[in-house]
């Protein structure tokens, strides 16, 4: 269907990928992966148009539909939600106003022979055809079922976009891309700021939609879920696998296995070539042998064994001190603001050690309920914190709210008290800002590097209880494995603010929904709070039948 031709990109002195070439079929589900820096994105802006390679084309046949969503995107600020989405039929509204405009001066003129009259009827009569020749569609109807479906409510349609934050509008920026029908989806982690439901319902689309996908994602289970193919980027060449990411990383591998063979093997021929070219380079009668070894070697194609990424997180938190037996313990608390009501009489015991998840659709209160956990925000009800309760806070925007002017140590420098003050060199190490990556400036750091630095804060003193408002959103597979990992040995109390379904299998014990303003607790792990509101659905679906 569309095919990727011998693409080179270099930066200066360093090459991003080199010659790489792929055909991306109908139908095919593809997860793009390799370690940051490698050139996913800049591979999938040249796919989608948004930026050239210094070599090498991208064929897509005049009739294919190619939609991006980018990592990071801006819709206007004056339009509705509504309006916003509808802007993925702004070309047939336009074609159709157009057809509007020069029938009204067919109307007027008179000059019926004139070459300009039978250049506007020829005009007319394009357009029209091929505006007729869209498929009927009631625009309206498509407009609200992805929305709907992206988790808006009918009186969020008449909403201007500036009243939505960053995650809403890159489900409007979603809606527009998913109403377009294109024939290739290209998404650059798409699940950062979706909740659990979205992510769900993204899914499901994604999987029968029957268009070809291709995704960038830190999201294990949505993207084992929805792939059918891998394309690892790395060392400046590709890899393509027809699996999906789970059994991609058994191939790879068992693939990096049998390169170091083949390396070892080969240096060993090399090294007894070298010796007997050494030892009889000066024997009359060996010389024929000598210069055909010789010459051998020159020609030999040297085995690449693929890079390792090695750079990894460096995490453990401190031992808690003791807490009472119950670290907080919240009665009939309510919120709102004016006349919205986010939600009433929510109440929860937490145990110590207990490591609990707030769950549900983005907006029903969760992270409310964290600011009012953190007395940052008034409420009704009563909130008690136990017996010596020390708090580790992680909030939603914390990457944003660092100062993009200081450097990475000076933002830890600013704020470390007491023996912390020597160790900040290695506790930046350990967070993989070792050397002159702690000279860098905020501003220059990715999301992934922003949300690293921001958790240091979390190992500058002793806590018992943590709570992380999306800690995951920008963290690669990698080091969320390994964040997960400790706060699994952490022997505090956590509550944990997640959309990440992996990340919370086997770390929380018990599951808070948060939902028709109310926020309910389900006893069991995340795996069996999701079975039941599968079941939940599909037993709401039958009632509707």
């Amino acid at each position: 269907m569309i095919s990727v031709d011998g693409l080179t990109v270099e930066f200066g002195a360093t090459t991003l990928f080199k010659n790489i070439s792929f055909v991306i079929n109908e139908k095919d589900r593809i997860a793009l992966m390799g370690k940051n820096g490698a050139g996913k994105s800049t591979l999938l802006k040249i796919i989608a148009g948004a930026r050239e390679a210094n070599s090498g084309r991208v064929s897509v046949p005049k009739e294919k539909v190619v939609a991006y969503l980018p990592q990071h995107l801006m819709t206007e600020d004056n339009r509705t939600v509504f309006e916003e989405a509808s802007q993925a039929f702004a070309h047939i509204f336009e074609m159709e106003r157009e057809i509007e405009v020069i029938n009204q001066e067919l109307t007027t003129r008179t000059d019926y022979e004139s070459d300009a009259y039978m250049e506007l009827i020829e005009k007319v009569s394009t357009l029209s055809e091929k505006f007729y020749s869209i498929e009927e569609t009631n625009f309206d109807a498509e407009v609200e079922k992805i929305l709907l479906g992206l988790g808006f409510l009918r009186s969020d349609f008449t909403r201007p976009t500036n009243e939505f934050s960053g995650g809403w509008r890159m489900r409007i920026e979603l809606a527009k891309l998913l109403l377009q029908k294109p024939d290739l989806i290209l998404l650059d982690e798409p699940t950062n700021h979706l909740d659990i439901e979205s992510i769900q319902w993204l899914e499901e689309f994604l999987i029968n939609c029957g268009k070809a996908v291709i995704v960038i994602s830190h999201d294990r289970t949505f993207v084992d879920n929805i792939t059918t193919r891998t394309i690892e980027v790395t060392m400046g060449r590709i890899y393509d696998y027809k699996v999906n990411y789970s059994q991609y990383l058994v191939l790879r591998s068992e693939r990096r296995v049998h390169q170091q063979k083949a390396y070892a093997e080969q240096q060993k021929m090399i090294a007894e070539n070298m010796e007997f070219i050494e030892r009889f380079k000066g024997t009359y009668s060996k010389t024929l042998q000598v210069q055909s070894r010789v010459k051998m070697l020159e020609k030999l194609t040297i085995v690449e064994v693929d890079e390792e990424d090695t750079s990894a997180l460096r995490l453990k938190f401190p031992p808690s001190p003791r807490s009472g037996s119950y670290p907080v313990i919240a009665t009939e608390v309510s919120k709102s603001y004016g006349d919205h009501l986010v939600f009433a009489n929510a109440s929860l015991t937490l145990e110590r050690g207990e490591k609990i998840a707030f769950v549900g659709k983005n907006g029903e209160g969760k992270s409310t309920l964290v600011k009012a956990i953190m007395d940052e925000i008034s409420f009704d009800g009563e909130l008690q914190m136990g017996h010596n309760t020390m708090i580790g806070y992680f909030a939603q925007n914390q990457a944003s709210l660092l100062d993009e002017e200081l450097t990475v140590f000076q933002t830890i420098d600013d704020v470390a008290k007491g023996d912390i003050r020597n160790k900040i060199k290695d506790l930046l190490g350990a967070f993989m800002f070792g050397g002159d990556n702690s000279t860098k400036k905020v501003k220059v750091l990715s999301g992934g590097e922003r949300t690293r630095l921001a958790m240091i804060k979390l190992l500058l003193e002793p806590v018992n209880l943590l709570i992380l408002d999306e800690p995951t959103n920008h963290l690669d597979m990698k080091t969320k494995d390994i964040l997960k990992s400790a706060l699994q040995a952490f022997d505090g109390t956590l509550i944990l603010v997640s959309h990440d379904r992996d990340f919370l299998d086997g770390l929380a014990d018990k599951v808070y929904e948060f939902g028709n303003k109310r926020v309910k607790e389900h006893l069991g792990d995340i795996k069996s709070f999701l079975s039941m509101k599968k079941m939940e659905h599909l037993n709401e679906l039958e009632k509707a039948k």
